[in-house]
């Protein structure tokens, strides 16, 4: 009896929140519509967590083996990703890097780091989604999202 209450309750509070999602979602002027952070993501595409599980799979294949999985690098020849003040301040350049690789002297955290990562292959989504990763990962937040038409007007 308690159990049937309480998927009851439960069931009832979900379909609330999905109806008071529906109706009273906010209304983005076009002028902001460019923007894009992970609260806009329409209902039509993957959820966060879906894009982040993604994000999450590429760096594992293609960056942990230099980044390691901490995010921290290894201080001499991979920066760091976790806390990188060149992912926030070079957005366009670090999506340029991971696009296309990435050689001669960088500045991570005041530290210089001259070393080459090799274009890995990856299409505009999957850029896009490892980006976010790491842009939201460890002690990284970001609210704006890198898209895949954010990438797609990055060129070599």
């Amino acid at each position: 009896m308690l159990t049937t209450k309480l998927f009851s309750g439960l069931g009832f509070f979900l379909l609330g929140c999905f109806y008071l999602g529906k109706e009273m979602s906010p209304r983005i002027p076009s002028s902001v519509k460019s923007l894009v952070s992970f609260a806009d993501i329409n209902k039509n595409s993957l959820s966060v967590q879906e894009k982040w599980a993604q994000g999450k799979e590429i760096y594992t294949d293609f960056c942990i083996q230099c980044h390691g999985a901490n995010g921290k690098g290894d201080a001499n020849n991979f920066p760091p990703l976790d806390g990188s003040d060149w992912l926030t301040k070079k957005r366009s350049q670090s999506i340029h890097a991971v696009k296309y690789g990435q050689s001669g002297e960088i500045l991570v955290n005041k530290m210089k780091f001259n070393n080459t990562m090799s274009p890995m292959g990856l299409s505009n989504k999957e850029v896009a989604d490892v980006m976010n990763y790491i842009m939201n990962s460890w002690s990284n937040k970001q609210d704006k999202i890198v898209t895949k038409e954010e990438v797609a007007g990055i060129k070599e």
